[in-house]
């Protein structure tokens, strides 16, 4: 883009003046705002080359806005050559300066400058203080915080609202609730930020569990004089609804009119979150049905709540409906949400289908969305396409990624693939995680590969100082039992760092059974109920290995203990795609409309497979 120069445009403005007489000044401050606006750094320089000429470069207005626009073209070491050659610095000018830089990142010289302010004669402000302390927390350095807000009080403005404000934030970024209570506390005026800032405290910290908690914070509010807005209500909704409190916010913003209508979409959103996330999918819909407006945001957030709750038909639908109904095209979380769906039901065609929208769209670099699709892929038994969109270079590949690849060659039982990608992540330098882990192990688990899922367990725990999980150790147990080494698999349990969970008893059971050992089956199924005494599962399973042990007696016993607690188990359900159509069933279920004659086409395939059962022994004895 050609710029017409700064000489140029001064004359020309000048030249349709009216008759009045326009002041160079003038002049160059619209060409400093056009560079500005367009972050024309050439421009800039023409403009910095007339301030010179017309020596306005004592002008603090001028100047200021010369340093803004540098630091918009990313150059504020040279705003700060300008900021040198001023005799008289005023405050604003600093701001300005340490502003620049703090835009463009550099905060350590935006702390340097800072210093160097409060050792001049020149004193902060409220905004100096407050645009330290927000870079403060971004950065997450609490020393560098407290020293800000020590010359807070030094300077006698700690308790402005914008500073204490920017504190508290300060403070609650670096970790440290506590101290941003007591900003709050020592706050002699609070406005509705100072209270967003502490909901959003307790939020992150865990302690908005009760609805006692919640209803105290609304009555201090009102007693403040301060009502709570989209941004409070927001941060609440996210863990009010495992208290229950959820549905009286939602009333409350039902019955607060200028909250219902001219933040819809945003709190929409909230909602249909929140009572997702409690498995009341069906109120979800009822609140996005009723949304004035909806847009990409709500759609999505619709979707991920159906796919979430295993209602994968009406996500598949509603993706659908989404483009069709309010022609709004999805975006990289709106693909990602639907991908799960895809590996359930809509099958290897419907992710290919979205893999190829994605690509049209421009959308498939993001590298959340390509870990998604690797996932899907592996789902639908696809490895190729998985490998294919892994080793593409479009998108950057995070340990996400690895971990992805490494447990979908454990998934097929390709152990020996998910080990030389794993020491393929090790060798490009990349730290695993205990995804990483699990899945290793699950390969190794799958493949019999027990000598190296050993080995790779020790380089975890001893080279990385990876503390174990009960999901590895649950692993690490499925390996040795799939290899028929009981003994070395309840010594390990037996010798865990951490106590055995029900996952780690769970995979000896199995191991136990498959091999036949009777003995330490009973003592980990007796250990099992001990830990879960409300899962029907276990007693069912108990059952049913004392009956085939003939203990009668244990088996009455058991059944009598699950009536006594009024346990039932939950019968099985499969399902399956037919012409777009999905099928749901459950264990002797005669509820489908064709459930006589798919019972009727069973009981001949019965037959002719007992008929070929009979004719292959005869073949045998003949």
């Amino acid at each position: 883009m050609s710029f017409i120069p700064a000489t140029k445009l001064l004359l020309r403005y000048s030249a349709t003046a009216t008759a009045t007489y326009v002041e160079p000044s003038t002049a160059l401050i619209h060409c400093l705002e056009l560079a500005i606006e367009r972050q024309s750094l050439k421009l800039t320089q023409q403009s910095h080359a007339q301030i010179m000429c017309w020596k306005l470069h004592q002008n603090p207005f001028i100047v200021t806005k010369l340093i803004i626009s540098y630091a918009t073209c990313q150059n504020p070491g040279q705003g700060k050559v300008v900021f040198g050659s001023v005799r008289e610095k005023n405050v604003y000018l600093w701001n300005t300066l340490i502003n620049g830089y703090v835009r463009n990142g550099e905060h350590e010289y935006a702390f340097q400058l800072f210093s160097e302010m409060c050792e001049g004669i020149v004193c902060p402000d409220d905004f100096t203080f407050s645009t330290l302390c927000k870079v403060s927390g971004e950065v997450g350095d609490i020393g560098v915080g407290k020293y800000v807000h020590g010359k807070c009080f030094r300077t006698g403005i700690a308790l402005d609202v914008v500073v204490a404000n920017s504190a508290m934030s300060m403070y609650l970024k670096c970790g440290s609730f506590c101290d941003s209570l007591k900003v709050f506390d020592e706050m002699p005026v609070r406005n509705l930020s100072s209270w967003n800032v502490v909901v959003n405290g307790y939020a992150l910290s865990g302690e908005l569990e009760t609805i006692a908690t919640v209803s105290r914070l609304f009555r201090l509010m009102d007693m403040d004089g301060v009502r709570p807005n989209v941004y409070t209500l927001s941060s609440l909704l996210p863990i009010c609804g495992k208290s229950g409190y959820g549905r009286v916010i939602h009333s409350y913003i039902v019955r607060s009119e200028d909250l219902s209508s001219s933040s819809d979409v945003h709190l929409g959103c909230s909602l249909v979150d929140m009572y997702s996330r409690c498995g009341e999918v069906w109120v979800a819909r009822q609140v996005f049905d009723r949304m004035e407006s909806r847009n990409v945001f709500a759609w999505t957030a619709m979707i991920n709540g159906y796919v979430s709750n295993g209602h994968i038909d009406e996500a598949v639908i509603l993706f659908r409906e989404m483009q069709i109904r309010d022609g709004i095209p999805p975006n990289k979380v709106s693909l990602v949400s639907i991908l799960p769906a895809c590996s359930s039901l809509a099958g290897l065609i419907g992710g290919k289908q979205i893999h190829g929208y994605s690509m049209r769209r421009m959308l498939n670099s993001a590298t959340s969305f390509a870990n998604a699709l690797i996932d899907m892929y592996f789902r639908c038994g696809s490895i190729c396409y998985a490998q294919r969109v892994f080793e593409n270079e479009n998108f950057l590949k995070d340990s996400i990624s690895w971990s992805s690849v490494i447990s979908g060659f454990g998934m097929h039982g390709r152990g020996r693939d998910a080990m030389y990608t794993f020491y393929k992540m090790l060798g490009y330098g990349i730290r695993p995680d205990m995804i990483t882990l699990i899945g290793v192990l699950s390969a190794c688990s799958r493949s019999g590969l027990v000598k190296e899922g050993i080995d790779v367990y020790h380089t975890a725990i001893n080279e990385y100082g990876m503390k174990p999980s009960l999901e590895a150790c649950a692993c690490m147990v499925d390996m040795l039992g799939r290899a028929g080494q009981l003994k070395d698999a309840l010594d390990f349990v037996q010798h865990m760092s951490i106590k055995p969970g029900p996952s780690v008893w769970g995979a000896l059971i199995n191991a136990c059974i498959a091999y036949g050992d009777s003995e330490t089956l009973e003592l980990a199924y007796g250990v099992l109920i001990h830990l879960e005494p409300e899962n029907p599962s276990n007693y069912v399973s108990l059952s049913n290995v004392c009956a085939l042990s003939r203990k009668w007696d244990v088996v009455a016993k058991v059944r009598t203990m699950m009536k006594v607690k009024g346990l039932r188990k939950t019968p099985g359900l499969s399902w399956i795609d037919v012409n777009n159509q999905t099928h749901h069933f459950y264990v002797a279920d005669k509820q489908h409309y064709c459930s006589e004659l798919i019972y009727e086409l069973l009981d001949h395939l019965s037959s002719m497979m007992k008929r070929v059962h009979i004719d292959f022994d005869l073949m045998n004895f003949t």
